[in-house]
């Protein structure tokens, strides 16, 4: 490709909206432009890339033995409502109505629509396994769309179905799958983790997530510094402490505390470590399985944070929301900041953590506002907990829950998610097929996904220096970058550079030819921008002394290398 040919439009001022580098990057050498909220073209640069990660991902996809299909984007509400999750869904649903006054949705994923397909054309167990993928558009109405493409409104997914006669089988397709997302990870050179997930909106029985690692990152991993083990920290199990209970050592005592509201502030004024006090969180649940109202004072240590997702994941609590004001006063008798577990105005529920379950001498609310009570005792000064549960996130340093190592922490970027759906889509939409013995049965699922224009923003969080990105080679846009100083001055310079353009294309490098007459600053800046892995430069002194300017990306120098020794340093 001839850059004078190409379009491409660069810029060195910063976008004063770009939060992170891949979105700073992305725009400045001119891969996307923003059309609306969450809404991008992607220019030819970047479409390059994009279809560059698209490739890897169907390859091997294919390899794995998955089929390609193209399903609607826009989907009816009638399958939707086959599910339950018409309504489930929530806000991410774009719902639109046609002339007709029927009801649609653009869709955010394809359950729906790939278990209708399967009902119809898969009739017997003797068609099982199969597995069928698509790469297409989905929109989810993100309430704040942010980061470029990385949490747009309208991405680009690559999203694979699998069915199965049993779940053994289920299994294995998911096990393919994954060593499938391993190898697309690792051949388009990024860093990555794939951890344990919690399954959320999509449902089934387990789940892996793969996450790219970077500082800017979303979501926190969490995984041991001497084995495989990695979740994420919404799932990753907190260990209950390896020491029992120690003895109460201290008499249960009234302390003002008439502005320390935080656990914080009140080991500060009491002068004890902040691991000495608990900290009182009120919920409502549902009152059929904690009676009476449903309210639930869930406890953690004062350095720890209450984990949401374990929280909905306890028997009664699916639904749960934050007690209101009005309601922790009516039955705790006091305002946030100066709750606890004892002398309740009406009946509660404690769940404790682990880790305060095995506390002695904690403090805590008073349930007096400005008061906390101090040297506070389970089994002596208030009973045992209704329930101690997992319910807080890990902390970096604590033991790992296989038993091997201590929890690191670290950011992800998360690409990709594999789910075991089980029989909840195929069930809830009659997809059965006929067994050995003719009789019908329902299908178990597989489901798979990768953000194909996600990765592109991962990418550049994990490759970029000062200079702009530094693309691993599978995903940029050209492998080599060949660079003319002068060309309109100097036809020998020019008929060079062609050469050598064209030897490079024979052998089967993707290759640019910057013909486009800039200054050597203006020129070296665009293709370092934008990310080209490795450089040559053609010039009148390099020519006269029988060399080429080679340069990788990465490199801190450039080097002189004569025109064999530049091929076989490209490996060609």
């Amino acid at each position: 490709m001839r850059l004078s040919q190409f379009h491409l439009h660069t810029s060195k001022e910063t976008p004063a909206d770009a939060e992170v580098i891949s979105h700073r990057l992305m725009l400045r050498a001119g891969m996307i432009r923003k059309l609306g909220a969450g809404l991008y073209t992607w220019t030819p640069l970047g479409l390059r890339v994009l279809r560059k990660v698209e490739a890897v991902v169907r390859e091997e996809m294919e390899r794995a033995g998955a089929i390609e299909v193209l399903m609607p984007a826009v989907q009816p509400r009638e399958l939707w409502e086959e599910t339950g999750r018409w309504a489930k869904f929530g806000g991410q649903l774009l719902k639109i109505t046609d002339r007709k006054q029927q009801d649609y949705c653009f869709g955010p994923t394809h359950e729906e629509v790939i278990t209708d397909l399967a009902r119809q054309e898969l009739a017997s167990y003797r068609q099982l396994p199969k597995t069928f993928f698509q790469i297409q558009t989905k929109f989810r109405d993100e309430i704040r769309p942010r980061f470029g493409v990385m949490r747009a409104r309208e991405f680009l997914m690559k999203d694979a179905y699998s069915f199965h006669a049993t779940p053994e089988c289920m299994a294995e397709e998911y096990r393919n799958m994954y060593e499938a997302y391993s190898r697309i990870f690792t051949r388009l050179g990024l860093k990555f983790r794939a951890v344990n997930a919690d399954t959320g909106a999509i449902g089934g029985s387990a789940s892996h997530e793969f996450h790219v690692l970077a500082e800017s990152g979303e979501d926190a991993i969490a995984f041991s510094d001497t084995s495989a083990y990695a979740a994420n920290v919404e799932l990753a199990e907190a260990v209950a402490p390896a020491t029992p209970r120690p003895v109460a050592a201290e008499a249960m005592r009234e302390v003002a505390t008439p502005t320390q509201k935080s656990c914080e502030a009140v080991a500060a004024l009491l002068g004890i470590p902040l691991q000495r006090t608990v900290k009182s969180i009120a919920l409502v649940g549902d009152a059929g399985v904690w009676g009476g109202s449903g309210f639930v004072l869930a406890l953690v240590r004062g350095d720890h944070t209450v984990n949401e997702i374990k929280l909905a994941k306890i028997k009664g609590l699916a639904d749960y929301r934050l007690a209101t004001e009005e309601e922790i006063r009516e039955h705790l008798g006091a305002s946030p900041g100066s709750l606890g577990p004892i002398a309740p105005k009406r009946p509660i529920a404690v769940i404790a953590d682990r880790t305060v379950a095995a506390m002695a001498d904690m403090v805590v609310g008073a349930n007096a506002d400005g008061y906390h009570l101090a040297g506070v005792n389970f089994g002596r000064d208030l009973p045992e907990p209704a329930l101690v549960a997992d319910i807080r996130n890990v902390l970096e340093g604590e033991p790992s829950p296989d038993g091997k190592g201590r929890i690191r922490l670290a950011r992800g970027i998360e690409v990709g998610h594999v789910f075991q759906l089980g029989s909840k889509y195929a069930e809830a939409m009659g997809a059965t097929v006929l067994n050995a013995e003719g009789k019908a049965q329902v299908m178990h699922m597989g489901c798979y996904g990768i953000g194909v224009s996600r990765i592109v923003a991962a990418g550049i969080e994990q490759n970029h220096d000062a200079n702009g990105i530094c693309w691993p080679e599978a995903m940029a846009p050209w492998r080599l970058a060949v660079c003319v100083i002068n060309p309109k001055n100097d036809a020998a310079v020019s008929a060079a550079a062609e050469a050598l353009y064209n030897d490079f294309a024979a052998r089967g490098v993707e290759v640019l030819l910057d013909d486009r007459g800039l200054r050597p600053g203006a020129m070296f800046g665009d293709i370092e921008l934008i990310g080209i892995p490795h450089r040559v430069v053609v010039s009148e002194r390099g020519l006269a002394a029988g060399v080429y300017e080679y340069r990788a990306r990465t490199a801190a120098e450039a080097e002189n290398l004569p025109r064999e020794t530049l091929f076989e340093r490209l490996g060609v």
